[in-house]
């Protein structure tokens, strides 16, 4: 199999296709890709919700490039294409997807926001962790999760050599969390197919291990 097949099913195993309907909130969580808050945005134009959430400070990447939070980044984005600045609130001191959800969780309560229901949106390929994230952090929220509707080869063609192998190897790595973290409690469990965990162990021979946690 060549890397590019290994990886669509590291991403078929990620996405879970769920339908959208009209939630209380949208929140949009912080990252590299720029699109996720163009989705948000888009969403929220389209009358999915009445507020807009963007959740994130400084990540791993993000930190090195970027000189201002995640969620102000992106907040940035949503009123460029339309969305009222009263009606987006900003969590920006997340380092991670586990402090998203609580910090998130902690401004909806402080705010008395009354939200019952959320999509969420993040990257194509986390889905299925984000869900894990979720369910442990968040479970009486009633939740649909989406992203950006792009295939996986167009997805990662966007980015040049290393920027590229880095890239996937983030969804390698992702792989392997959701295997570890429910087992110090950070996440729920998930059944991994063989396939996968296969396809992933493979990934990782052929060097797309920038990601993986030794210990």
């Amino acid at each position: 199999m060549t890397d590019m097949e290994l990886v669509q099913i590291l991403w078929d195993y990620m996405q879970l296709h769920q339908r959208l309907e009209k939630c209380d909130c949208i929140i949009g969580l912080g990252c590299m890709d720029l699109n996720v808050a163009k989705v948000a945005a888009n969403l929220y134009k389209r009358g999915y919700a009445d507020k807009l959430i963007f959740s994130g400070g400084y990540g791993k990447k993000t930190k090195k490039v970027w000189n201002e939070p995640e969620a102000e980044k992106f907040a940035k984005i949503a009123i460029e294409m339309g969305v009222p600045k009263e009606k987006i609130y900003l969590e920006n001191q997340s380092t991670n997807t586990s402090e998203n959800f609580q910090f998130v969780k902690k401004l909806i309560e402080e705010n008395k926001m009354n939200i019952q229901s959320c999509i969420i949106v993040g990257r194509p390929y986390v889905e299925k962790r984000t869900y894990t994230y979720l369910k442990k952090i968040m479970p009486e929220y009633k939740a649909i999760i989406t992203s950006e509707e792009v295939i996986c080869e167009a997805y990662f063609n966007r980015y040049k050599s290393d920027s590229k192998i880095e890239e996937i190897s983030v969804l390698v790595g992702d792989i392997q969390r959701m295997k570890l973290y429910p087992q110090k409690g950070w996440s729920t469990e998930v059944d991994i197919p063989d396939e996968v965990w296969q396809a992933y162990e493979e990934l990782v021979k052929r060097g797309y291990n920038n990601w993986i946690l030794e210990n």
